[in-house]
């Protein structure tokens, strides 16, 4: 207990150390959420959480810098920063696109976007000290957490499917051939085609017990009369 009661006076400190600490463990906390998010197939995977996680550490730690320092400065001079803060969450959403197949696209962007006004914050008031480590442990999500991601991403038994159905009686033999193969299927959002003449096209999350028959399971899809186009998401 002794040992955990030192580590905690330290993160307290506003010291070099502890807010590396910090940033380590506002780190650790978003690929946690990520990791689990990564497994059921959302839309924010590990380094949208870890960059959010990133941003509010940031945030957090420059106001602590600004009291330290600029404490019975006239006004108040954490009112501009955010302000900066939600309107760049504005900025943000301008990146996020849902694709045609309903895919949620620019999430790590708007993310990143967040984070660097974050950093910009902390280096505009003169805490460059912080600002710098937060530069770090962002271009360490980017660059090697994005492996973690896809890895995750390739071995989870969570998936989606974007298919493309002969008519409408196709989708009752897509369920009714789901239950035989005993394959999960956790969400079904189908939607009338684009394409005149063309079926139904749907949005498919299932689940298969075993990753190793994720390939044979997507192949034998692709084999049945009733399903004219059938994708990996």
């Amino acid at each position: 207990m002794s040992y955990i009661s030192q580590m905690l006076d330290l993160v307290h400190e506003f010291t070099i150390l502890g807010i590396i600490i910090r940033f380590v463990f506002a780190t650790i906390v978003g690929i946690v959420v990520g990791i689990d998010r990564e497994m059921k197939n959302r839309a924010a995977g590990i380094k949208t959480h870890v960059l959010v996680c990133l941003g509010a550490c940031m945030v957090s730690t420059t106001s602590q810098y600004v009291s330290i320092y600029f404490a019975g400065t006239p006004g108040d001079i954490n009112r501009l920063g955010a302000q900066v803060i939600s309107g760049v969450g504005f900025l943000g959403v301008g990146t996020i696109l849902i694709t045609g197949k309903n895919q949620v696209r620019g999430l790590t962007t708007a993310a990143g976007l967040w984070v660097c006004a974050c950093v910009g914050l902390a280096a505009g008031i003169g805490f460059i000290e912080g600002a710098t480590i937060a530069l770090l442990f962002i271009i360490f999500t980017l660059k090697f957490l994005n492996i973690v991601d896809n890895r995750i991403h390739m071995y989870a038994k969570d998936f989606e499917l974007y298919i493309e159905f002969e008519n409408t009686k196709s989708i009752r033999m897509f369920i009714d051939d789901m239950h035989k193969k005993e394959i999960s299927i956790y969400e079904l959002n189908v939607n009338k085609s684009d394409i005149k003449g063309q079926g139904p096209v749907a949005i498919a999350r299932v689940g298969v017990s075993n990753i190793k028959d994720r390939p044979t399971f997507i192949d034998s899809l692709r084999d049945n009369e009733y399903i004219s186009y059938v994708e990996e998401l």
